[in-house]
């Protein structure tokens, strides 16, 4: 059974591959769009390519049973179809729900003909990294909504549960959607204080409108800061994120607490 990760290197992706080698999948092939610079793990088939590059892709396809999908709304209905005539049967895709964000790839995979498991992710911890900048150069956050509450969810997370759905029995995955959201329901206000717990001393949460943090946020995030303000964060604010316990269901596994992330990641909110 041969399992071929996409978006190898990139955050979850890169993930995705460790949790397949510590559940004993031996045969990965992991496409990425720079082999000499990958730094796999041994034993890893790396293949070239890159999925908004749909030519690069048929001899990664060859041979695979299973796929875990990198989101690629542009590209995914070429690479699906690709994937389906080289013979792949089942596909893991990072997605969301119909009418969201990443809408686009739930819809082409269920309407690829393969089977498939979807992963819908929450927010993601690792998306407090966008206040790295400011408190580097402040000391302090400057957002419009403190209140605002998501259960946000740890990539190794989604990677281990993207792990499991690729080693596991088809028939026992096929046709899920797995809502992944963390342990615990956190405001931006309670993230930020566990955050400074981790490093050491307290980081001011200053209230701004969304203009200023548009403006805040810019650094960071470019283009994509008055959209994660208007859309993100507001929505937040209209409708709290709720906990959730599937990870620890699907995997077998605790689930990573933002004190446990933040611990962990605290340089790179510190430069050291």
């Amino acid at each position: 059974m041969k399992i071929l990760v996409t978006g190898a290197t990139a955050n979850i992706g890169r993930k995705v591959v460790d949790h397949l080698l510590a559940l004993g999948a031996r045969d990965i092939r992991a496409l990425t769009n720079n082999p000499g610079r990958a730094a796999l793990p041994e034993g890893v088939e790396v293949a070239e390519g890159y999925l908004r590059r749909v030519d690069t892709l048929p001899a990664a396809f060859e041979g695979v049973d299973r796929m875990y999908l990198a989101p690629t709304p542009d590209t995914v209905t070429e690479v699906l179809a690709l994937a389906r005539a080289a013979g792949v049967r089942h596909v893991v895709d990072l997605s969301g729900e119909p009418e969201g964000w990443w809408g686009k790839v739930t819809t082409a995979v269920e309407a690829s003909g393969l089977t498939w498991t979807h992963l819908w992710p929450a927010d993601f911890m690792e998306n407090t990294a966008f206040w790295a900048k400011q408190i580097k150069e402040t000391g302090a956050v400057r957002e419009p909504y403190p209140g605002a509450t998501s259960a946000p969810i740890a990539m190794a997370d989604i990677a281990a549960v993207a792990a499991t759905a690729l080693t596991s029995p088809i028939d026992e995955q096929a046709g899920r959607a797995y809502p992944l959201a963390g342990p615990e329901a956190l405001s931006r206000g309670e993230l930020l204080r566990l955050l400074g717990r981790a490093l050491g001393r307290e980081i001011p949460f200053i209230e701004v409108s969304q203009e200023e943090a548009v403006e805040a946020l810019t650094p960071s995030l470019g283009d994509n800061a008055g959209w994660y303000v208007r859309r993100v964060l507001a929505t937040t604010a209209e409708t709290p994120g709720v906990a959730s316990t599937a990870v620890e269901e699907i995997t077998g596994r605790q689930p990573t607490t933002f004190a446990q992330w933040a611990a962990e990641h605290a340089a790179e909110f510190t430069g050291s």
